[in-house]
C-alpha cells in the first residue's frame, strides 16, 4: 500500500472562542443534506441558545463515533457515568 504522510494542521481561535461556553441541553434536527445540534443553556424558567452547529450526516457519524470512544476511556478511568434525568417540561423555541 502507498501511504501518503499525514499533514498536521494547525487551528487557530480567538479568545472567546477559546473560552468555549457552557451547555446542559441539545437539541438536533436534519435534513437529508446536514444535522443541526442546537446547543443551550436552561436554567428555567428560561434558557438561551449559545451554539448552533451545521455538520454533514457523515460527519455527524463520526462525532458520535467519537463521542462513544471518548466516554468508553473516561469511564475506565473515573468509573461509570450516571445518566441524569430529562429536564421536564416543553423545552424549545418560542416566538
Amino acid at each position: 500500500m502507498n501511504q501518503q504522510p499525514q499533514q498536521q494542521v494547525q487551528i487557530k481561535a480567538d479568545d472567546q472562542t477559546a473560552k468555549g461556553v457552557y451547555t446542559n441541553n441539545l437539541i438536533i434536527g436534519h435534513t437529508k443534506e446536514e444535522f443541526v445540534l442546537d446547543f443551550l443553556n436552561v436554567f428555567p424558567p428560561q434558557g438561551a441558545l449559545v451554539s448552533r452547529v451545521f455538520t454533514s450526516p457523515g460527519h455527524a457519524k463520526r462525532i458520535v463515533k467519537a463521542l462513544e470512544e471518548n466516554v468508553k476511556k473516561y469511564e475506565k478511568q473515573f468509573g461509570k457515568i450516571e445518566e441524569s434525568e430529562a429536564p421536564d417540561g416543553d423545552i424549545g423555541f418560542k416566538a
